[in-house]
């Protein structure tokens, strides 16, 4: 393993009531971090991975959870 990688995803409900991942990424020296995606970063990581299924995603490099993050900040320039 050469870089972090999703080691688990879960769903979970945002204080608006809709739903977002929680994804774990587990990094070389062997800790961990969850990084929080809102709908739009989460769709854009299933589609990235052409993934149907959230449990598809671990194994997956975090360069895409950051760049599906990316994709939902992008949503608010203009």
């Amino acid at each position: 393993m050469s870089e972090a990688v999703i080691s688990a995803v879960r769903v979970a409900a945002t204080h608006g009531g809709e739903a977002e991942l929680i994804v774990t990424l587990k990094h070389l020296n062997g800790g961990s971090s969850d990084v929080s995606l809102d709908a739009i970063a989460a769709a854009a990581l299933l589609d990235a991975c052409d993934a149907t299924d959230p449990a598809a995603l671990t194994g997956q490099s975090w360069e895409r959870v950051r760049d599906a993050l990316a994709v939902s900040w992008n949503r608010f320039q203009q």
